[in-house]
Formats: structure tokens, sequence, C-alpha cells
């Protein structure tokens, strides 16, 4: 286990290689590699579809490409984490403390991404003032989403709650995790988060049915997402202007509205911190009294997330300087 002021520092170091460098290159990596890691597997575990066999049919056989596919993801699950260990108990056991810090630093940036995240909604709103067109091209860099026929409203409502549910995908779920066991914790959610990103879908995708071959990606990263995102959506409550018990009641009730069992919980706090209404056409709608949000509530959104990630550095350097007093 690592000592906790050596795992705070590692994550100021991290938030801050972030701040100045961004992500690293795609052949460096490791998000990367486990993307080319779950698509080879899972040639292997979907099976195809046909005009004679439709996704999600009945007649589909179920236990073979839901136990392939749970088999795949544990397989990858053990090689990431064991890798992870393997590294951070070398860096534990060869290199001094502030070196040991500094090189998880580097392999945890990796695992979160902040800074893309920020930038890439700015880039959406900066699209949508040129032309919707625009707007909706830049979205779909962002989302899987069928953009095409969104108006202005709803890229920018898009691009904010993909900012919401990626403030705990991206960046406070794997640095809770990191918090709970190290390096492998937050490989591990990055493997999970990433195997539900391209397994865990129901029906077609790329001419295979994976209703039950990425059943088990799409359990696995449910449950690790759980607490995480709930502590995501208490801490944008929590810096809202207007935290006030009527709204905490809203969000609650609010947070079962939409179809992720983990996403509702910061999308429906953003909604109601910036006093929007957010929503996916068709699905459901967030804070459905409010006006849909303008452009700048996107910049106003892009500062609420920036505040919970400022709190987790100060959680860090907190843990830091207790860590340091107790040596």
């Amino acid at each position: 286990m690592l000592e906790p002021h050596i795992a705070a520092l590692a994550v100021l170091l991290a938030l801050a290689i972030d701040r100045w460098y961004g992500e690293p290159p795609a052949a460096w990596h490791p998000v990367v590699w486990m993307g080319r890691l779950l698509g080879a597997l899972g040639r292997h575990i979907a099976p195809p579809t046909s005009a004679h066999m439709p996704p999600q049919s009945a007649n589909l056989p179920r236990a073979r490409p839901f136990v392939l596919g749970a088999l795949a993801w544990t397989l990858g699950a053990v090689l990431v984490t064991g890798l992870a260990l393997a590294l951070q108990t070398l860096f534990w056991h060869t290199l001094p403390a502030w070196a040991c810090a500094l090189t998880l630093g580097m392999w945890l940036k990796p695992l979160f991404a902040w800074r893309m995240l920020h930038d890439e909604v700015g880039a959406v709103e900066a699209a949508l003032q040129q032309s919707l067109v625009q707007g909706r091209e830049r979205l779909s860099w962002l989302c899987s989403r069928d953009v095409s026929q969104l108006t202005e409203a709803q890229v920018r409502e898009t691009a904010i709650e993909t900012l919401a549910e990626n403030l705990n995908d991206s960046v406070v779920a794997p640095l809770f995790w990191f918090a709970v066991a190290g390096l492998p914790g937050a490989a591990l959610y990055r493997w999970a988060n990433t195997a539900d990103a391209m397994w865990g879908y129901r029906g077609e995708r790329g001419g295979c049915d994976w209703t039950w071959a990425g059943k088990w990606a799409a359990r696995a990263d449910d449950a690790l997402s759980w607490l995480p995102a709930r502590l995501t959506g208490v801490a944008l409550m929590l810096l809202s202007s207007n935290p006030s018990r009527t709204r905490w009641g809203q969000w609650w009730r609010e947070t079962g509205i939409t179809p992720s069992p983990n996403g509702g919980w910061p999308m429906a706090a953003m909604a109601l911190a910036l006093g929007v209404q957010l929503g996916k056409p068709g699905v459901y709608v967030l804070n459905a009294s409010a006006p849909p949000p303008c452009a700048p509530d996107t910049a106003r959104a892009q500062r609420l997330a920036a505040a919970v990630v400022v709190v987790i550095v100060g959680m860090a350097g907190l843990a830091l300087l207790v860590g340091w007093a107790s040596v």
C-alpha cells in the first residue's frame, strides 16, 4: 500500500501534467492500448447480425456471448491491473519517495482527462457560435448521439450533459479508485469504463449483436462508477449557488429519470446548479421547468466542473500535509 503522502503527491503531479501538457501521444497512451486490446477481444465474443437474425432477437443464444464477454473482460482486467501493480511495486521499492510520486503521477495522468474534456466542451460552444452545422459536427467528436437533427439549444444541452457525466467518468472516478487502490485501482476503472464504451451496447453495432456480449462490461462499469457518480453529484450541488433543501429534494428525485443508473446523478446536479434544462430528445428532461441553456451557460458549466476538480486537488493537498506530518 502506498504511503498517503506519496499517493497525494502523485495526484497533484498528475493534475499538473494534465494542465500543462494534456494527453500523451496515442502511441504511448495506456487507454489507447486498452482500446486496441478490447477491439481484438471483441471480435471473438459478439455474434454477427444478419437480415434473418436481427439484433435483440429472442432466438439469439444468450449464454455463450455473455460468458465469453465476461471471461474476456476479466482476462483484460487481470492483465491491466497486474501490470499496474507490477509498475507500482517496482517504483515503490526502487525509487526514492519523490521520484516514486513523480513516476506514479506520470502513469496516473493518462488514466484521467480533465483538460481535454474541458477544452472539447468549449470547442463545441465556439463552433456553435459559427453555425449550427459546425456545432453539430464538433459535438459528434464528443458524444455518440445522432446529432444531425439537434437544435442549437439541444447541441448545447448535450455538451453540458457530457461535461457533467464525464466529470465523473474521466476525472472523479479514476482519482477515487486511485485513492482506494493506487495505480491498479485507477487502471481497473479505466479498463471498465473503456470496455463499457466499446462493448456496452444493446443491439447491433459494427455488424455484431452486443446485447449479451457487452452486458458484463456494462454492469461492471455501473458498479465501479456507483459511488464516484454520487460523490460527483454531491460536489456539484454543494458548489451550486443555490443549494437549498428544495433543490436537494428535486435532485434526489430526478437522478432516476435517465436510463443510466449513474449518469443522472451528476447531470441532474449540473442542471439544477446552473438553473437550466438538460435532456435527451424523446428520452428524458432534467429540470424541465427551467429554460434551455444559452451561450454563457457553457462557460458557467466549465467553471463549476473546474471547481469540483479544485476540491479534489485540495483534498489531495490535505492528505499530503497529513501524510508528511505522520512520518
